[in-house]
């Protein structure tokens, strides 16, 4: 979701907005559903073991679940879960969740376990909302002794806080000293024009959908090199201490920058394997997945005969060739709650006018094709959004129009595959400049 430019800043900030621009309100419907199982051909050719439910009755269904003795397991592997989130009145629809555990630096004492952190592959960090936080993290600082806070920009507003530093776990792995920001700080109340011209603050849970993002893609800092030598970024600002007063500013290196922490881990830091069941076309309740750290790192994590296709090494995209176009900024995004693209298929009513709503599902077909030339056909189909009842947060056939306001891209070149995608797959995500037993990235495999 989040996409800060490489080089230079903001253009990759933009794909944090999509689950916030691109809600789904739950509908007033209801009933009870049976539950069935399937198993999930991982990249060896075997089962899963994951298993997945099926509706009934009134056309719901029931939860998707993890279970079998082939499911992954180790201390890189860490549960996922697709549900309504931390709000009971807004509940999430298509939005991964995982638990991060984060420390003062150095600390095995003043920590905090916190739920309800989405997994997103399109962005590059942690991100925490600062009303759940619970413990005092040290501020990083600028050059000027200012302390460094960043605007990342939705389609819809902006999240402004100051980046911290934590020691982070995820399940067994854990990085030191990671940049990470803390969204929604009342220390930070000054938001520059330029920051908060973009739309509503969305620094609060409700707003945001999530007690936090861990941004595991492609890359392994939010906005690169560019931060580090443009000072009107449009990223990163530094704020003094007395007024709260800021400021556009570079950023002293790198290593200051908000960082994934896989790229921090002491091993499998090469990237990242998301691991779910199918879910049949009505959606189900909940979604129990995997999410398992590095590739060709251990035995849990060995490629297989997945398909390949390495992206650009700016913004993390390929080419999608749908209805005779070549789209080209196209990806993978476990942040983006939807399939999103243009389209002539018909779009809901007002209060889903984002999405497409046919008159009966549609089954269509597209062509991915990486930088490296490989290509392959993907199926893949659109429902009514309408037809989503209230218990339902996973969905496998929720798609709509890309938005045409988001900043630094052009909805007519792209191809947003969101979480549908992943339903039923093995899908690798490798860190630019990493090496697997099968190739360098950035890449994503299937």
């Amino acid at each position: 979701m989040v996409r800060f430019m490489r080089t230079v800043a903001p253009s990759r900030a933009w794909r944090l907005a999509l689950c916030a621009v691109l809600c789904l309100p739950m509908l007033s419907c209801g009933g009870d559903g049976s539950t069935g199982s399937t198993g999930v051909t991982g990249n060896d050719g075997g089962s899963t073991g994951l298993s997945t439910s099926t509706g009934s009755g009134s056309g719901t269904s029931g939860s998707s679940g993890s279970s079998g003795s082939s499911a992954p397991s180790g201390p890189n592997v860490a549960s996922v879960v697709v549900n309504g989130g931390p709000s009971s009145t807004s509940p999430d629809i298509n939005t991964l969740f995982t638990t991060v555990t984060v420390c003062a630096p150095g600390s095995t004492t003043n920590c905090q376990t916190i739920d309800n952190i989405q997994v997103d592959t399109g962005s590059y960090g942690l991100r925490i909302l600062a009303p759940v936080l619970t413990i005092t993290l040290p501020l990083q600082t600028t050059s000027g002794g200012g302390t460094l806070v960043e605007c990342t920009a939705f389609a819809d507003g902006y999240s402004w806080g100051p980046v911290a530093t934590a020691d982070v776990q995820v399940s067994g792995e854990s990085a030191s000293s990671v940049p990470v920001q803390v969204i929604g700080s009342a220390s930070f109340p000054n938001v520059p024009a330029d920051c908060s011209g973009m739309g509503p603050a969305e620094d609060t849970v409700a707003a945001f959908g999530a007690n936090g993002v861990l941004g595991v893609g492609v890359f392994a800092q939010d906005c690169g090199a560019g931060c580090t030598t443009v000072v009107d970024n449009q990223v990163y600002y530094s704020c003094t201490s007395s007024s709260a007063q800021c400021g556009p500013t570079t950023v002293p290196s790198l290593a200051i920058e908000v960082t994934n922490p896989i790229t921090m881990f002491p091993t499998d830091n090469n990237g990242v394997i998301i691991q779910l069941p199918s879910v049949a076309a009505e959606g189900a309740a909940t979604v129990l997945g995997y999410m398992i750290f590095g590739v060709d790192t251990e035995t849990n994590n060995a490629s297989g005969t997945q398909t390949i296709l390495t992206v650009d090494s700016t913004f993390g995209d390929f080419t999608t060739v749908f209805n005779g176009q070549n789209l080209t900024t196209s990806f993978l995004d476990t942040g983006s709650n939807g399939l999103f693209f243009m389209s002539s298929i018909t779009l809901c009513g007002s209060n889903l006018a984002d999405f497409y709503c046919p008159t009966s599902a549609m089954s269509l077909t597209a062509m991915l094709q990486g930088q490296n030339g490989t290509s392959v056909s993907e199926p893949f189909s659109v429902g009514d959004a309408e037809t989503l009842t209230d218990n339902i947060t996973a969905a496998p056939t929720l798609a709509g129009t890309f938005p045409s306001s988001f900043p630094g891209s052009d909805a007519s070149t792209t191809f947003d595959w969101g979480l549908p995608f992943y339903f039923g797959r093995t899908v690798y995500t490798v860190i630019e400049g990493e090496t697997t037993k099968v190739g360098t990235g950035p890449y994503v495999a299937f």
